[in-house]
């Protein structure tokens, strides 16, 4: 079982019991209408405890880690996703990262997506800094490097990369 599965039964709970129960009652329902379509691969707490239904779905080429925020019901689609490709035996490449910010679903996701590169025995996770991600490139650097990933930036040229390797 993953630390990232433990978690969330070994923290104290601060939340409501009523809440937590309906939480749960919702998950129930959720994750039947979530595994017809994905592979549902844990369950997590976020920043605010609340309980998430993590799933993706994976081919050879490309691979997503979602997830359901269970304080809402599920309603067809993802409340914050984790979009990768394998572009190399050895590497997963990030695509994008979607959802809001400042919840804890990136870093449930990309610890999730950490535990399928060990799985799959894939030592690499690398992927870019944009542009187009300028405006919060700082979280992004915290993000990161939280989570053990070696972060170079251009501030000139308004690009970075992020690498991380299971030997870290």
């Amino acid at each position: 079982m993953s630390s990232a599965l433990r978690k969330p039964f070994t923290q104290e709970r601060k939340k409501d019991p009523e809440e937590l129960e309906f939480q749960v009652f919702r998950m129930q329902e959720d994750m039947k209408r979530i595994a017809k379509k994905w592979d549902v691969v844990g369950i997590d707490q976020t920043n605010d405890e609340n309980l998430v239904i993590v799933y993706k779905s994976d081919s050879e080429q490309r691979c997503n880690i979602m997830l359901n925020d269970c304080e809402t019901s599920f309603r067809g689609d993802w409340d914050f996703s984790l979009q990768a490709l394998f572009p190399e035996d050895d590497t997963i490449h990030i695509g994008d990262i979607k959802g809001p910010a400042n919840k804890g679903y990136g870093s449930i996701c990309i610890n999730y997506l950490k535990e399928l590169a060990k799985d799959k025995n894939i030592p690499y996770i690398t992927g870019d800094i944009a542009e187009r991600d300028w405006d919060h490139v700082e979280r992004l650097i915290h993000f990161y490097e939280k989570h053990n990933f070696n972060v170079e930036i251009d501030y000139e040229d308004k690009t970075g990369s992020i690498v991380w390797n299971d030997s870290y």
